[in-house]
């Protein structure tokens, strides 16, 4: 049995609470179990210099620990310059690019901001999950003034972890089963199944195709009810 008794295909307790932060054109405050990670996407009439004059926006991403989101305290400004931070917010920004059409919302760019509050394992997959969430907020924001005529995203994207634990296939690993996991991985899929990126680890003995097979399968479940719940935050 799992530490936290669920099933191997459940998920943890998923919440989406929009609208979240007063002041940032899209919000969104979303838990996984005890992830809980704070999404906002603030907009900037500027582009970056290798967008400019091309008619294109951008949308990038900035990630963070808050210094008690854990056990013990994180240096905020050690956590923020680390490398597990850098490829975390790359990640995120790539993932909802992918789904994001930059011509359609001219020149300018959306900073999502994802700061994890309390983690429990899984809070880049939550950050991408309820990134979203505000990018479309934020796109929203935008329509009802009049900025632009429809929302430029050809879809939904969310992620989730899954990994083999006691030589099981497990979806949405927290801490305690990721920390003793045989191998985990992070699935980033659109809400269609399309493949943005994988990242998966053999902790120990390498993994069989067969084994990354039953994550997959896995992972495209606890997608397509990540994106049930996005939806319904959304009222679509």
């Amino acid at each position: 049995m799992r530490p936290s008794g669920r099933a191997f295909d459940e998920l943890r307790p998923v919440s989406l609470e929009t609208e979240f932060s007063k002041y940032a054109e899209g919000s969104c405050l979303i838990k996984f179990g005890d992830t809980h990670v704070l999404c906002t996407a603030s907009i900037d009439d500027s582009v970056p210099p290798f967008l400019r004059k091309t008619g294109k926006g951008w949308v990038t991403a900035e990630y963070g620990m808050l210094p008690r989101s854990t056990e013990s305290r994180i240096d905020r400004r050690r956590a923020a310059s680390s490398g597990r931070t850098q490829e975390i917010q790359r990640l995120i920004g790539r993932s909802l690019r992918a789904v994001t059409r930059l011509d359609g919302f001219g020149e300018r760019q959306i900073r999502v901001d994802c700061d994890v509050i309390q983690a429990d394992g899984g809070t880049r997959t939550a950050s991408i999950t309820g990134g979203y969430v505000a990018l479309y907020l934020a796109f929203k924001h935008m329509q009802t003034l009049g900025a632009i005529s429809e929302i430029p995203l050809t879809g939904e994207v969310a992620a989730i972890s899954c990994g083999l634990w006691n030589d099981a296939a497990v979806l949405d690993l927290d801490y305690a089963e990721d920390s003793s996991a045989q191998a985990d991985a992070n699935f980033v899929l659109t809400g269609t199944n399309g493949i943005v990126e994988i990242q998966g680890t053999a902790e120990g003995d390498p993994f069989s195709r067969g084994q990354f097979n039953e994550l997959l399968d896995l992972a495209e479940k606890g997608v397509t009810d990540l994106v049930v719940a996005q939806r319904q935050a959304l009222g679509l």
